[in-house]
């Protein structure tokens, strides 16, 4: 924790090693400089929890729909914590994008910070006091142009700096082709 807060990172969907071996090395150096590591799901393997672990000051994480039985174990469906005032809950799958705002204000009533995943599309909306995010992939962008993840800062109850960051494509990373 620093003087002007709580500096975050969000990443979600990993799919390590389904869809890449390791983190990018870019993600890596976020991890080392952040207070707190918010991960919503779809690690796909142990190994990657574990070494999170060890490389964060903080994790804070759910497991997701592609996670096994190992990670279940270790992780909650919905993942919650107060951090600076600021009442956070982290989880995988928030259904369809209609309504979505108003279907996590009822599901998360005590939450001011809901962290998701699953669709692997970037998300930044508020309703009611709840602000939503999605930090997309950072290893398999489907049909966005770029893999993900949100950098922001949690400060006396409020959610600032909300930054979202692309990574330089690799070749073959996360490409998304029709017909495989």
């Amino acid at each position: 924790m620093t003087r002007d807060g709580i500096r975050l990172l969000l990443m979600s969907d990993t799919h390590v090693p389904t869809r890449t071996r390791d983190l990018p090395p870019q993600l890596w150096d976020e991890v080392a400089r952040a207070d707190l590591v918010v991960h919503a799901g779809d690690w796909t393997q142990l190994a990657l929890l574990d070494r999170l672990a060890e490389r964060s000051r903080s994790l804070l994480g759910c497991w997701g729909n592609n996670d096994g039985p190992d990670v279940r174990a270790r992780l909650p469906e919905v993942a919650r914590a107060d951090v600076e005032g600021v009442r956070v809950a982290v989880v995988h799958e928030t259904g369809p994008r209609q309504r979505r705002e108003e279907r996590m204000r009822v599901a998360h009533p005590d939450a001011d910070l809901l962290v998701f995943g699953h669709s692997h599309i970037p998300w930044d909306t508020a309703h009611a006091g709840l602000r939503l995010l999605n930090p997309g992939s950072p290893t398999d962008r489907r049909r966005q142009p770029h893999c993900t993840y949100v950098t922001a800062r949690l400060a006396d109850g409020a959610v600032e700096d909300v930054v979202l960051h692309r990574l330089p494509a690799r070749p073959g990373a996360g490409a998304s082709v029709k017909g495989r």
